[in-house]
C-alpha cells in the first residue's frame, strides 16, 4: 500500500520523486519501493521522521506499537507533522496514546486498486488534526481513487466492505471466469469478458446513481436468461454469504483495534 500511494502522489504530480522517502527494516522491501517510485528509501525509521512533514504508518497492526515507540522523541520536535495511519485496526486512541501529547493523527482505511488509481479509501481525523489536515488527507487520497470522511466508528465497517472487498471481487470474477469455462469458453476470453463485465456493471452504478437493485431489474427480461441466473445466486444465498463476509471482516477489524 506504500508504494501504491507514493506511486499515486507522484503520478497526480502531488509531489516530486525527491520529496518522498520511505523506510524499511527489510532490504527486498526497500529495494522493491525504489525500484517502483524512483524515491529514497532508508533503514532508519528515524531518518524519515527528520525528513518528511507527512508520516504515513504503513505497517501490520502488530508492529505500531514498536514503530511508535521509537518515533515518538524525535516527533516531539516536529511540531508541524501529520501522521496518517493505514494499520488496520489501529484506533486513533492508541495512535495518540503512542505519541507526544498534541500529535495530528488521521486514521485511514484504503484499498490495494490504488495501485491503478482507482482506491476506495476513507478516513477519520483524530482531536488534535485540523480542517487542513482533513484536506490534506483527502486530496493524498483523491490521488488514488475515491476519499471518504466517515466517523472513526465507521472505520472498521469499511475495512470489511472496501478495505477486503476486493477479494470478493476477484473471487466473483474468477468465478464468472469458471463458468464461462464450463459453458465451452476459453479461459483467457472468459476472464477478460468477466473483469470487463464487473468493470462496466460498477461504472454504471457509479454514473448512474441508480440503486444496483434498478440495474439488475433493467437486466432481467420476464422469462429470459438472466433472470435464470439470477435465481441460481439467490438459491445459493450469495447475498447473505457476501453480507456476511463484510460482517465478518469488519468484527476481525475491530478485534485488531483491542488487541
Amino acid at each position: 500500500m506504500a508504494t501504491a500511494l507514493a506511486k499515486g502522489f507522484i503520478r497526480s504530480e502531488l509531489t516530486a520523486r525527491r520529496l518522498i522517502i520511505a523506510s524499511d527494516p527489510h532490504e527486498a522491501a526497500r529495494k522493491h519501493f525504489a525500484a517502483e517510485t524512483d524515491a529514497k528509501v532508508t533503514v532508519s525509521n528515524i531518518e524519515t521522521v527528520k525528513f518528511a512533514d507527512i508520516l504515513i504508518l504503513a505497517t501490520k497492526p502488530d508492529y505500531v506499537a514498536a514503530v511508535l515507540e521509537e518515533i515518538r522523541d524525535p516527533l516531539r520536535s516536529r511540531k508541524d507533522s501529520v501522521l496518517m495511519s493505514i494499520a488496520a485496526g489501529v484506533t486513533i486512541t492508541r495512535l495518540e496514546n503512542g505519541l507526544p501529547a498534541g500529535a495530528r493523527v488521521i486514521r485511514v482505511m484504503p484499498n490495494t486498486p490504488a495501485l491503478i488509481g482507482e482506491s476506495a479509501s476513507a478516513y477519520a481525523l483524530g482531536k488534535n488534526a485540523t480542517a487542513a489536515d482533513g484536506e490534506l488527507a483527502k486530496t493524498l487520497l483523491a490521488a488514488v481513487g475515491i476519499a471518504i470522511h466517515v466517523k472513526e466508528s465507521l472505520l472498521d465497517a469499511v475495512t470489511g466492505l472496501s478495505g477486503s472487498g476486493p477479494a470478493y471481487v476477484y473471487q466473483f470474477i474468477e468465478a464468472l471466469s469458471d463458468g464461462g469455462v464450463a459453458s465451452g469458453l476459453p479461459r483467457d476470453i472468459a476472464t477478460r469478458l468477466s473483469a470487463q463485465t464487473v468493470l462496466g456493471a460498477a461504472r454504471m452504478v457509479l454514473q448512474t446513481g441508480e440503486h444496483p437493485g434498478f440495474l439488475k431489474d433493467q437486466v432481467t427480461s420476464p422469462g429470459g436468461t438472466t433472470i435464470e441466473g439470477v435465481h441460481e445466486l439467490e438459491k445459493g444465498k450469495m447475498r447473505a454469504t457476501v453480507i456476511n463476509a463484510v460482517r465478518a471482516a469488519t468484527e476481525k477489524s475491530r478485534k485488531l483495534g483491542q488487541s
